[in-house]
This record gives C-alpha cells, structure tokens and sequence, in this order.
C-alpha cells in the first residue's frame, strides 16, 4: 500500500508530502500517518520543515466516512489525537513552513494554521466548511485563525464556510506569502531551505516567546524571554556570527550549524 504522507530528509531541512491523490483526503490512512510522522520529527527535529502535497489539489478535506457512526467518547479520542499531532508540528524547535498550490480545506488548511508560515499559490483556496455535516473545526482551526486574524474573521470562516482565496487570507494576516502558482513549490522549498540554514536555536527562541505571548500576552513573553534569548550566548552561532560580524560587517556570511 502506498503512504499517503511520505518524509524526506536532505541536509537539515525536512520535507513532508501529502500524497494520496486525486484529493488528497485525510482518512485514517491519513490521520495515521500525520501522527507517526509527527511523533518522528519531535523526536529527531530537523532544522526546517516544509510541508507541501502533490496533486491538483492540497486537499479536498477529510472522508466523512471517518465520522459516520462514531461515539461521544470517539470523537473526542479522535480530536484529542488530531490535535496533539498539530501542536506537535506547531511546538518542533525549528520553522515550519507550509505551501498551498490549490484547494486547501478543513484538515489540511488546519494543519496548516499550526506552522509558522503559510505561503500559497495565487489560485489557491481555502475553506474550514465542516458545518456542511454539522461539526466545527476541531483540528486547532477557529482558534489559530483568531491568533491570526481577530475572532471576528474566525466565527466568518468557520460558520459562512466559505472558500476565500489566498490574497484576501494574505490581507487578514492568515497567508504570508502568495506566489504564482507555478512558482509556489521552487519558492517555499528555497524558504524553507534558507531558514533551515540559519541560527536554527535563534529561530526556536523566536518560536517561544511568540507562543508565550499568544498564550499570556506581553508581560507573558517578556518574562520568558531572558532565560530564552539569554540561552542563545551559548549557542556557536551566535558566537561566531559576532565574530564574523566584528571582522567583516553585517554581510560576514558565517555559516549557521544549528548548535
């Protein structure tokens, strides 16, 4: 049987692929596969991770058969699974960057809200439509598109359960880059490559006092952040990207190893 999400790995950076077309959907296939996946990467975290998918489409959603039939207490199992494979992506000590060449709805584009960046193609869709059988987004979707967005821009993508497209969700602050689509996959791999190759344990700080302040506010983050930039003096990147700048100026080129 073919994996419907395969990871690679090549010189720090780690590539994990949505494959399972012609939609791409999330089954339990899926859903298993995004687990163990997850659970890999906590585990041996790479420098950057880009998250991307082959086909027409990024994904037509999840197979609603996965729901018929389930209990109160199975779909909560369910949620909480799903939910802990999202944040373990979100929480990896590395930049997560996922690209949306097309249609992008409910379980994709929620995994998707839970990486740091969010870069799409020009015709690329986006939906959180699972009012049409009668559920809300329980994947981290509402909440993540209100840490983007503002509540008022989730309650009118999760309860319209409209498609919008990648520049209007670029002007709300969901999307961060829209590229052409031709481009998309050559221009999110180049960024995902290019911070994969940086103060790696500079981008993880940034990480966490981001997320301190999502979760506590200002004086949240101001509090982490002695200890969590205060770290970084003894990281080699930071030691000999000073020294590199003192010799040769801002342009010095010294080469980040992530330690």
């Amino acid at each position: 049987m073919t994996e419907p999400m395969t990871l690679e790995r090549e010189d720090g950076l780690a590539v994990l692929t949505i494959a399972s077309p012609p939609l791409n959907l999330f089954d339990r296939a899926m859903f298993d596969a995004l687990r163990r996946h997850a659970a890999a990467l906590e585990a041996d975290p790479p420098r950057g991770l880009l998250i991307r998918a082959d086909g027409s489409v990024v994904s037509g959603g999840v197979d609603v058969h996965e729901f018929d039939g389930l209990s109160v207490e199975q779909g909560a199992e369910l949620w909480r699974d799903l939910l802990r494979a999202v944040t373990t992506i979100e929480r990896l000590p590395c930049p997560v960057v996922f690209a949306a060449h097309a249609l992008t709805l409910t379980a994709a584009f929620e995994l998707a809200l839970g990486c740091d960046l969010i870069v799409a193609g020009r015709s690329a869709k986006f939906g959180l439509v699972e009012t049409v059988v009668g559920l809300t987004p329980s994947m981290g979707g509402p909440q993540r598109i209100a840490e983007r967005a503002g509540s008022g821009r989730a309650r009118e993508l999760v309860m319209t359960a409209e498609l919008f497209d990648a520049e209007t969700l670029e002007r709300w602050n969901v999307v961060n880059r829209v590229w052409e689509d031709d481009e998309v996959d050559a221009q999110a791999r180049a960024l995902a490559r290019r911070l994969a190759d940086g103060p790696t344990r500079a981008h993880d700080a940034t990480k966490q006092i981001v997320r301190a302040w999502c979760d506590d506010g200002l004086a949240g983050a101001d509090s982490v952040v002695p200890a969590v930039s205060g770290a970084l003096f003894g990281t080699e990147d930071l030691k000999n990207a000073v020294q590199g700048f003192l010799a040769k100026g801002p342009k010095h080129g010294t080469p980040a190893h992530g330690r």
